[in-house]
């Protein structure tokens, strides 16, 4: 079970899981995923958030999850006869419940409030995370993969939108004030998440470190058998970020009377970032692995022992 906005299923010898809200043609019987594109943790405050923010918060993912689990207890119930693209009944107490959530959180408000005004309600983000969880439990999910917030300051769509001096770029390009309040947020979920472990005796809690994942390939993309750590493989623009808020990616249109696209670079598999705000697949191959190779876990969590594990092509 996924919250959030992404659904590796590859190394788990398991098909993608199908979206809950795509009612045609989803399999629902190795899980199902919840996560909706640029959605967030808390409700979004249309007063304060902006333009292209989901409107399915976590609290709303959880109460999916719960009609969804209510349907197949249903189903079964009725001893239907036939296959089904449902799961067993018994499947919540055995399932992995993934969250990959909270940046949105983190980045819609950055450019109206500034980073002050985000670390106000950052607590909030922390402790709904920590009540969804406490929710699972109480129906019957007993292992959670918790993922933190990545480095934003070096997604080249805020160094190039976010206000900031050039002191406050490091050595790798990356913005120092963004990337420390990235590590203030990720240290308050890891204690909240140590909290709530100590309340869910029963629980395999386990917070996980994409941050130090992510910020190893900005930092040393050549290290990894990439070329571009702060810029984007499909934007407009070119230059250091190859990135124009105007023109996203695949966009197409009419700047000072010329007609432009943003289009993808020839080589995406030499880049960390997509299209200046997501990770290409290649960076995301390279961060499952290190997250199935089990150092990036909090407690230590043996996956590899637990799960026949397949290659990742």
């Amino acid at each position: 079970m996924v919250y959030g906005s992404r659904s590796p299923a590859q190394a788990l010898g398991l098909p993608f899981l199908s979206p809950y809200l795509q009612s045609i043609g989803s399999d629902y019987r190795h899980g199902a995923n919840y996560a909706t594109l640029a959605s967030t943790v808390l409700l979004p405050n249309t007063s304060l958030f902006v333009t292209g923010i989901s409107p399915f918060s976590l609290a709303i993912q959880i109460n999916q999850m719960k009609e969804f689990k209510a349907k197949v207890h249903e189903f079964h119930s009725a001893r239907k006869q036939g296959s089904t693209p449902l799961p067993s009944p018994d499947i919540f107490g055995k399932s992995l419940y993934t969250f990959y959530i909270g940046q949105n959180d983190f980045t819609s408000n950055l450019a109206a409030i500034g980073i002050g005004g985000v670390k106000q309600y950052l607590p909030q983000v922390a402790a709904q995370i920590a009540g969804s969880i406490k929710e699972l439990y109480a129906l019957g999910g007993r292992a959670f993969l918790v993922l933190n917030l990545a480095p934003i300051g070096c997604y080249p769509a805020f160094l190039v939108q976010l206000h900031h001096n050039t002191s406050d770029i490091d050595a790798f390009g990356c913005l120092i004030s963004y990337n420390n309040a990235v590590v203030d947020y990720n240290n308050m979920l890891k204690k909240a998440l140590s909290q709530t472990r100590m309340e869910l005796p029963k629980a395999s809690l386990i917070y996980v470190d994409i941050h130090a994942i992510l910020l190893e390939l900005f930092q040393h993309p050549v290290s990894h058998g990439l070329k571009y750590g702060t810029k984007a493989c499909c934007g407009h623009g070119g230059g250091q970020y190859n990135f124009d808020p105007k023109a996203y990616c695949g966009n197409t249109i009419v700047i000072n009377g010329s007609t432009v696209t943003a289009s993808a670079c020839g080589d995406p598999y030499k880049y960390v970032s997509w299209d200046g705000i997501h990770a290409t697949e290649a960076a995301n191959k390279l961060a499952t692995i290190a997250i199935l190779k089990g150092s990036y876990f909090d407690p230590p969590f043996p996956l590899h022992h637990l799960c026949d594990l397949q290659p990742i092509n």
